[in-house]
């Protein structure tokens, strides 16, 4: 009876440490699966098929077109005056539908062509912006088309990711959720380059950094906060090759092969500055202008990939 009583006693101790151990592999599992939930850079995803981006030649504005294996992605929609060109160059492209619209931030140069993918051709499905309010006719124009419409807008900020099919993700590196705070307070005064949306495309291990107009000091900040998380392939050169961006630091931590120029033909502007270009030469990275050489294409497998200009 002893020895029986003993052994029930062990079996009853073994029990609770089985159970005990079980309990802490749960909570272990739960805290690494929201850990990597919050962590962009820590995703990772098989790709399928191809990805295609192409940098419109649109002038002197940006519309740069993302079309993954199960998605159609429209980053920025050309100025006003070019919206004639932006149709174009989406008949070109044989776009109809639109999953997602990133509109980085409310210059004319990016917005103008809302109007476009509102007449009736397109269908949009959702639209993205910095998330912070604008007094610009352009922009409470389009809100209220998209809200007619029942197309959905929502903010980006640091941290967001944004699923476009096919394993291809946006990782959002900026606007940070402070700046957000900010700017959605009544008589903030906005610095909307600054407040561009920046975010880096991933496709395997093909990577391009998306940079609306954010110039020196919103790239010191992302250095600041992601240094580790924008290293890429391709470069979208900020403003249009301004020499406001583009700083050595920045270039440095990006490493870009290839820089991407959207700018109009003899711009006022005098875009690209010379000294951006001095710049890219001397990362030794490979420079495309769509005022030279037109649309420019990009083609991955997200293991290699190909640019070409259209002249």
């Amino acid at each position: 009876m002893k020895f029986l009583k003993t052994l029930v006693a062990f079996l009853l101790c073994m029990s609770l440490l089985l159970l005990a151990g079980c309990g802490n592999q749960n909570a272990s599992g739960d805290s690494a699966s929201a850990s990597g939930a919050s962590s962009a850079s820590s995703q990772t995803s098989s790709v399928s098929g191809t990805l295609t981006v192409k940098m419109l030649n649109v002038g002197q504005g940006d519309a740069i077109l993302i079309e993954t294996p199960e998605q159609t992605v429209l980053v920025d929609t050309s100025d006003v005056d070019e919206r004639d060109k932006l149709k174009k160059e989406l008949k070109k492209a044989g776009v109809k539908n639109i999953d997602k619209v990133i509109l980085t931030h409310p210059h004319a140069d990016h917005i103008g062509g809302m109007d476009v993918l509102f007449d009736g051709e397109y269908k949009i499905g959702m639209i993205y912006d910095n998330g912070m309010p604008s007094t610009s006719k352009l922009f409470t124009g389009y809100l209220k088309k998209a809200k007619a419409q029942g197309v959905k807008r929502q903010g980006l900020k640091a941290g967001d990711v944004l699923d476009l099919g096919g394993g291809a993700r946006f990782e959002v590196l900026s606007p940070g959720a402070d700046l957000v705070k900010q700017g959605q307070a009544k008589g903030y005064k906005h610095d909307p380059n600054n407040e561009s949306v920046v975010g880096r495309l991933v496709f395997g291990s093909f990577t391009m950094l998306f940079t609306g107009d954010a110039e020196k000091e919103t790239e010191a900040a992302i250095l600041q906060s992601h240094r580790d998380g924008v290293k890429s392939l391709v470069l979208k050169a900020p403003h249009h090759g301004s020499h406001t961006s583009s700083s050595k630091a920045y270039l440095d931590a990006v490493q870009p092969e290839v820089c991407l120029i959207s700018c109009g033909a003899g711009n006022d502007y005098g875009h690209p500055h010379k000294e951006t270009l001095a710049a890219y030469k001397k990362i030794k990275a490979n420079v495309f202008e769509t005022d030279k050489n037109g649309t420019i294409t990009i083609t991955t497998d997200g293991k290699t990939y190909d640019v070409k200009g259209e002249k």
